[in-house]
């Protein structure tokens, strides 16, 4: 049937045959397709003012803003109420906007690269870098301006005139850096009018992190008088090859047949091996508190961090088994009911020293005594326990974060306080060095070991 210029079509609905009913309106089409175009077309203008805008607003400096408020409202003042002096300001604007547009061409043309001295350096010293660009377009490219940030700063630098193919290379002194993992990068390039009107950069992705090491002093390899070393002596434990012979027992299956006692299996016709005492090893904890709490100021913690580095260096030079444990984050929603410490990786004095790199004071934490019992919870064969902490923690909470250990491991407590003069006390089976300087940490040490 045909009314006007609307077609419809029919189709009968049975619901019991499963029968459907369509229906077709050419008018319904033509509003469904405009409806369709609008949407579309609101999407893609909706998605091309978001890009305009997050252009102009890292385009667009503050003084670029001015001028353009400056050249709107001088001229549709100058045009409304007939001003000349408002539409020479607002042409002037437009024309400084329009001088500075050139300025902000081949922003992509430049390739950077930035290659550093040294990947690691030690708290308090500065590193090289250098800083490669060349032009990688088919034209000449403008001067311009290379941005490189180092941590929370930037260092900048010009790039002169360079025809097509051209290298400049740019030597870079950084400042010495305090102890943590800086990142250095990505180079970005910055094109900019010398009126600072409008400004176009392009960030490049290679980055760099620098590790800072924290400083240390060379400490004595045995320090005898403060710390007993256990490292050789037998233990109850008996197994099939060690330095310290036991007795001699029948031959079991899987023995090594090098442990076969000759003589005695002559003597009773069967085999008999040798058994042996297991000897110990003596296996070193150092443990270091952060929370913020426990430490009277940043340079205090930093004394820490390096003491305790210090004795972890000396650990692995001396080829102890060694962990390393410090305080983790703890959200504060669970504080009290979780607990939690972070183990350093021993495989190396660098590996050692780049996990030291990453370690800050935390506000989020548990107490120094919690973290002292699971790290002896999470090694029960300790023998060395060194305690390294900040002037905060009194000696009642040294002492209670002694008796988490094994009563046969020997315990040290390095106090860090700036402001106290350098000693050794003993308190029952707790030692306590306190240090002002990390000097003070080799020479009481050393006066240990010598006496």
């Amino acid at each position: 049937m045909t009314l006007g210029d609307t077609r419809l079509t029919r189709t009968s609905v049975n619901t019991l045959t499963g029968e459907r009913t369509e229906v077709t309106s050419g008018r319904g089409r033509a509003l469904v397709g405009a409806a369709v175009r609008a949407s579309r077309a609101w999407t893609a203008t909706r998605a091309a003012l978001i890009t305009a805008f997050r252009w102009c607003a890292r385009t667009i400096r503050p003084a670029g803003a001015l001028a353009l408020a400056a050249a709107t409202v001088g001229l549709v003042l100058g045009l409304a109420f007939g001003w000349v002096e408002a539409i020479v300001a607002g042409v002037a604007a437009i024309v400084l906007l329009a001088l500075s547009v050139p300025f902000l061409f081949q922003s992509r043309t430049y390739d950077v690269h930035l290659a550093l001295g040294h990947e690691r350096i030690v708290a308090g010293h500065g590193v090289r870098a250098t800083v490669t660009v060349r032009n990688a377009g088919r034209r000449a490219a403008l001067p311009g301006r290379i941005d490189v940030p180092v941590g929370a700063g930037l260092v900048e630098f010009g790039v002169p005139l360079l025809r097509a193919g051209a290298v400049s290379e740019q030597v870079l002194d950084l400042p010495p850096q305090p102890r943590g993992i800086v990142r250095i990068g990505p180079a970005t390039t910055v094109r900019s009018d010398p009126v600072g009107l409008l400004r176009r950069e392009h960030a490049f992705d290679h980055a760099h992190e620098l590790y800072v090491h924290p400083r240390t002093v060379p400490v004595p390899s045995s320090s005898a008088g403060l710390i007993r070393d256990l490292d050789g002596s037998p233990t109850t434990r008996l197994v099939d090859a060690d330095m310290s012979f036991h007795a001699i027992r029948e031959y079991a299956p899987g023995d090594s047949r090098r442990q076969v006692h000759w003589k005695s299996t002559a003597k009773t016709g069967r085999l008999m091996v040798r058994q042996y005492e297991e000897s110990r090893r003596s296996r070193m904890a150092v443990v270091l508190g952060l929370a913020a709490a426990e430490y009277g100021s940043d340079g205090e913690f930093e004394l820490a961090v390096s003491a305790a580095s210090s004795l972890a260096v000396r650990a692995v030079h001396d080829a102890r088994d060694l962990d390393i444990v410090v305080g983790a984050e703890i959200p504060r929603v669970v504080r009290g009911r979780l607990r939690a410490i972070r183990h350093i990786p021993t495989g190396s004095p660098r590996s050692l020293l780049d996990g030291f790199s990453g370690v800050d004071r935390l506000a989020n934490t548990m107490a120094f005594a919690d973290v002292c019992r699971l790290a002896a919870e999470a090694n029960e064969r300790l023998s060395i326990a060194v305690l390294v902490t900040g002037s905060h923690v009194g000696l009642a909470a040294l002492r209670k974060a002694a008796l988490a250990f094994p009563a046969d491991a020997s315990v040290v407590a390095v106090v860090c306080d700036e402001r106290a003069h350098p000693r050794t006390q003993v308190v029952g089976a707790l030692t306590v060095v306190t240090v002002g300087t990390l000097d003070d940490l080799a020479g009481l040490l050393l006066r240990g070991a010598s006496s």
